[in-house]
């Protein structure tokens, strides 16, 4: 027993900095399994489709092996004990999304394929510059600003555009992305600042009203204006999965933050009342919700075409799917974005379906590990808001496909054709390596002073 901590002792904090950069083999590991997999689906795919194997296989391996390794040596580098998991999960995704959409649009992959790259450069540049997330919370109404502005920026003429009714877009010469993917990272932020900076006044009741007593409501206030402006926003540009995001994430982080039933109730209100006042003041509200409700309709097929063919490709993949690259659903408006998730139900079937789900399943739990592991209010309710856009994205775009919500359109993380969506996804990978980082650089850190304090 002497010996053992002895030995303990002899390591210094640098030794066992170097000791967990070299412990990383959990993650390479997952990430060669996600290569095989990702690789033997590209070469199906391409064997289904056109009777042969594919003749670009070994420069689809090495990019994606070589993107994927630099990320893991960045991560040994600048976040050494962060998590093995997040990486190989996003990889995998990634890798699954990229062959149906290298499937039906071989000209979008290309493009995928150097977003891919992007991104991982956009993961390497947060790990180096964000060196302590908590450090964040200084920013918090510089973020909240960040963000309207950015949310602005499509409504600015001659800058966004309106594509299938929705002014989501900017372009800037031939460049053009959607602002709204980086905003929801600044808006979790904020959230994550101000709900930990005003954790004690929302939880305690100090005004009476009536019989009662009350949190009081000024606490609120800027809160609710800031939510409110930016559904607001959202609403002018006829973006409502956005719009339901950020209210899902805004109510989440309200629960999370005091564990109020009341706050669940007042959300439900603002939910139904927000819903009817919407569905009256804008019209691609209530032209949703009326596919929803009656796809089947003349006046309604014509837009709800889309999901319908989605459910036949859903339900032709049965089982265990047609097999990739024998799908038929090159028949399906924005196959590759909207709906990528149909043409993986098919080609893939129900055992596909529950593939992608468990492995956003895992990537949710992950991130609320992780958020539990903090040190600090706002870091852990950082990590929960991150972990939470992700989650609530990947269920409404699933649950519109599946009939279970009104379609709303926005993209599935990591799988779904789009520059904007893929870099702010690994920008949030980025952000809960790090804080993964700091939370056992910090435990790690107690228990070497601990030991010291013991020797001594």
């Amino acid at each position: 027993m002497a010996k053992h901590v002895k030995s303990g002792l002899a390591r210094t904090p640098e030794a066992v900095e170097d000791a967990a950069a070299k412990s990383r083999s959990t993650e390479l590991v997952l990430l060669s399994i996600a290569w095989v997999i990702v690789t033997a689906f590209y070469a199906l795919a391409e064997l289904g489709a056109k009777g042969k194997a594919p003749s670009d296989i070994w420069l689809f391996l090495s990019s994606i092996v070589l993107i994927s390794l630099a990320l893991h040596f960045a991560i040994r580098r600048y976040a050494p004990r962060a998590s093995q998991i997040l990486l190989p999960v996003s990889t995998l995704l990634n890798g699954i999304g990229y062959v149906e959409i290298a499937r039906w649009n071989p000209a979008k992959a290309a493009y995928q394929a150097g977003w891919f790259l992007i991104s991982a450069i956009g993961v390497v540049v947060t790990l180096k510059i964000v060196r302590r997330v908590r450090d964040l919370d200084r920013y918090r109404y510089l973020t909240l600003l960040s963000a309207i502005g950015l949310l602005l920026l499509p409504l600015v003429p001659h800058l966004g555009q309106n594509i299938n009714g929705a002014r989501l877009w900017v372009r800037v010469g031939p460049i053009s992305f959607q602002p709204v993917e980086l905003a929801k990272i600044l808006l979790a932020f904020f959230f994550a600042s101000y709900f930990a900076a005003n954790r004690e006044l929302l939880t305690t009741p100090t005004q009476r009203f009536g019989r009662r007593l009350i949190v009081p409501p000024r606490t609120l206030i800027p809160i609710l204006v800031a939510w409110g402006f930016a559904i607001a926003i959202l609403g002018a540009e006829n973006d409502i999965g956005f719009a339901l995001l950020l209210f899902a994430l805004f109510m989440s982080m309200l629960w999370v933050t005091t564990g109020l039933k009341t706050y669940v109730a007042l959300g439900a209100t603002f939910f139904v009342g927000g819903a009817f006042i919407a569905s009256h003041l804008f019209a691609q509200v209530s032209v949703r919700v009326s596919e929803w409700l009656n796809p089947w309709s003349p006046a309604n097929f014509q837009y709800s075409h889309q999901l319908a063919y989605g459910w036949f490709s859903l339900a032709a993949g049965g089982i265990t799917g047609t097999g990739l690259g024998l799908g038929q659903s090159g028949n399906i408006p924005f196959i590759t974005s909207d709906m990528i998730f149909a043409a993986v139900g098919e080609e893939l079937g129900f055992l596909g379906i529950i593939l992608v789900l468990s492995l956003f399943a895992v990537f949710v739990g992950e991130g609320f590990r992780i958020a539990q592991r903090a040190h600090s209010d706002f870091v852990r309710l950082a990590a929960t808001a991150l972990t939470a856009t992700m989650g609530f994205q990947a269920f409404f775009i699933v649950a519109g496909v599946l009939r279970l919500l009104p379609f709303t359109g926005i993209t599935l993380p990591f799988m779904a054709y789009g520059g904007s969506s893929l870099i702010a996804n690994y920008i949030i990978v980025a952000l809960l390596l790090r804080i993964s980082d700091e939370n056992n650089s910090e435990l790690r850190g107690g228990e070497i002073k601990v030991l010291q304090f013991s020797k001594n």
